[in-house]
C-alpha cells in the first residue's frame, strides 16, 4: 500500500480564517491526507460543513468527545499526523499553547504532541497585538519549543491598520509544509526522463493522424519527480498545458522526433513513458494539401509502422535506465493487454488504465490505474492526475530505497 503524508490542521478564529480553506485544497492537490479541528471562535468565520467538504474527513471540534473507535480525539490526532499546522493562530492560542494551557481541543492536542512531530504556527492579528511584547514572548517561547512560526505577513489589515499581522498566503505556508515534509528530496541526484501527450503523425501540411491525450499525466510526474529532487526531462507531443517550472521541457510532434529527443537525453535513472505514441504513419505525407475533389474519396493513405518507443528505451542494453515505466490505455482486457506489454517490451512497470469513453479518463482530469510488475498488480483508486502522479513517485522512492539497501 501507497501512503501518504498526514496533515492535521487546526483552525482558529479571526477574518482570515477563510483562507484555511484554499490550504485545504492545496494539502489535497499535493496528496495530502488532511484532518481538521476548528475552534469555538474559527467556526464563526467558517463553517464545519465547508472544510468536511473540502478536506473529505470529519471535522473535530469537541474537547470531550470520542471517536466511533472510541479513541480520545487529543491523542489519536496528534498520534495519526505527520505534520500539526494552526491556519490562522489568533494571540489567544499562541498565548495557551506558550504557557501550556488546556481547556480546549485545539491548545489540549497542541500539548498532547509528541517531541518528534513538527508543528508549524501562522500568526494572524492586528498590528499592535503581533507587536506587543507578551506576544513577542509567547513567540520566542514557541520557537525554544522547535515550533516553525510563519510569518505574519506586512499589510493593510481588516481593521484598515497597516503593519505585520496578515496571515501569510497559503502558496507560501504550502512550500513550508513541503520542505518540512520531505526535507531530504529522497530522489536527489537522480536524473528522469518523462515523455507525455499525444504524437501528430502529419497527412499532409494541415492536416494529421493523432489522439485525444491531454499530457496531464506525463506533466503531473515529471512536476513530481521534480519536488522529490530528481532532475527531470520532459519530452512532449503537442498539448496545451503551460510549461513547467524547472523541467528541461522539449516539444516534439512525431514519434520520430520523440524517440530522438528520448535517446538524445540518456543515460537516465528512471523512464516514465506516459506518452500515448501513435503506432502508425504516413509512408509518403503530401508536400501539398490534398484537395478535395467532387464526388471523388480522398486517395488511399499507405501507412508504416512508427518506432516503439517504450521497447527501445527498456531493451536498450547500453544505456537502459534502473527503472522503466510504460502506460497502457486500453479499452477491453485492459489486465491482460498490460501484463503482455510487459513482458513483450520488457520494461519493469506497466501503469494501466481503463480509457473506454464512458470513463471521461482519457484527456480527463482524474486517472483509474493498476500498477504492474513482476511481483504482482497494485490498484490505485480514481483520483486527480496529480494525485496518481504523487502516488507512483512515492513507489518510485521506495524501488530506489530497497535497491539502495541491497
Amino acid at each position: 500500500m501507497i501512503n501518504s503524508k498526514h496533515v492535521l490542521l487546526i483552525v482558529a478564529g479571526g477574518i482570515a480564517a477563510y483562507k484555511a480553506l484554499d490550504l485545504i485544497r492545496l494539502l489535497r492537490q499535493n496528496y495530502m491526507d488532511v484532518k481538521c479541528v476548528l475552534t469555538q471562535s474559527g467556526s464563526e468565520f467558517i463553517t464545519p460543513l465547508s472544510i468536511q467538504t473540502l478536506s473529505q474527513n470529519e471535522v473535530y471540534q469537541d474537547l470531550f468527545s470520542l471517536t466511533q473507535n472510541h479513541k480520545i480525539e487529543h491523542i489519536f490526532l496528534t498520534r495519526e499526523a505527520d505534520l500539526i499546522v494552526v491556519y490562522p493562530a489568533t494571540a489567544n492560542l499562541i498565548a495557551k499553547t506558550a504557557l501550556g494551557l488546556a481547556d480546549d481541543l485545539a491548545s489540549t492536542l497542541l500539548l498532547a504532541v509528541p517531541s518528534s512531530t513538527p508543528i508549524i504556527i501562522a500568526p494572524a492579528m492586528n498590528v499592535e497585538m503581533w507587536e506587543n511584547s507578551t506576544t513577542q514572548n509567547h513567540i520566542q517561547t514557541l520557537k525554544k519549543k522547535n515550533i516553525l512560526i510563519a510569518g505574519p505577513d506586512k499589510g493593510i489589515m481588516a481593521c484598515e491598520e497597516y503593519g505585520y499581522g496578515r496571515l501569510i498566503q497559503p502558496k507560501t505556508i504550502m512550500c513550508l509544509i513541503n520542505k518540512t515534509l520531505f526535507p531530504m528530496q529522497p530522489l536527489k541526484g537522480k536524473k528522469a526522463l518523462v515523455t507525455a501527450g499525444p504524437t501528430y503523425e502529419p497527412i499532409d501540411p494541415i492536416r494529421f493522424i493523432g489522439n485525444y491525450s491531454s499530457g496531464r499525466q506525463g506533466y503531473a510526474i515529471a512536476e513530481s519527480l521534480h519536488k522529490a529532487g530528481a532532475e527531470v526531462t520532459l519530452v512532449s507531443g503537442p498539448v496545451h498545458l503551460p510549461s513547467p517550472e524547472n523541467i528541461n521541457l522539449i516539444k516534439v510532434t512525431t514519434a520520430q522526433e520523440m524517440l530522438q529527443a528520448c535517446f538524445t537525453n540518456l543515460p537516465v535513472n528512471i523512464a516514465v513513458m506516459t506518452a500515448a505514441v501513435s503506432d502508425w504513419r504516413i509512408k509518403n505525407v503530401a508536400q501539398q494539401k490534398i484537395k478535395k475533389e467532387k464526388n471523388a474519396l480522398p486517395p488511399v493513405l499507405e501507412m508504416d509502422f512508427n518506432p516503439d518507443i517504450l521497447a527501445c528505451i527498456a531493451q536498450n542494453s547500453n544505456e537502459r535506465p534502473d527503472l522503466v515505466i510504460g502506460f497502457a490505455a486500453e479499452t477491453q482486457n485492459h489486465l491482460k493487454y498490460a501484463e503482455d506489454k510487459r513482458k513483450n517490451k520488457k520494461c519493469d512497470w506497466i501503469v494501466v488504465n481503463d480509457v473506454k469513453p464512458d470513463t471521461n479518463i482519457m484527456g480527463g482530469t482524474e486517472n483509474e490505474v493498476t500498477i504492474i510488475s513482476s511481483s504482482g498488480m497494485e490498484h490505485l483508486k480514481k483520483a486527480g492526475k496529480k494525485e496518481i502522479s504523487h502516488l507512483l513517485t512515492l513507489k518510485i522512492i521506495k524501488f530506489f530505497a530497497t535497491i539502495n539497501k541491497g
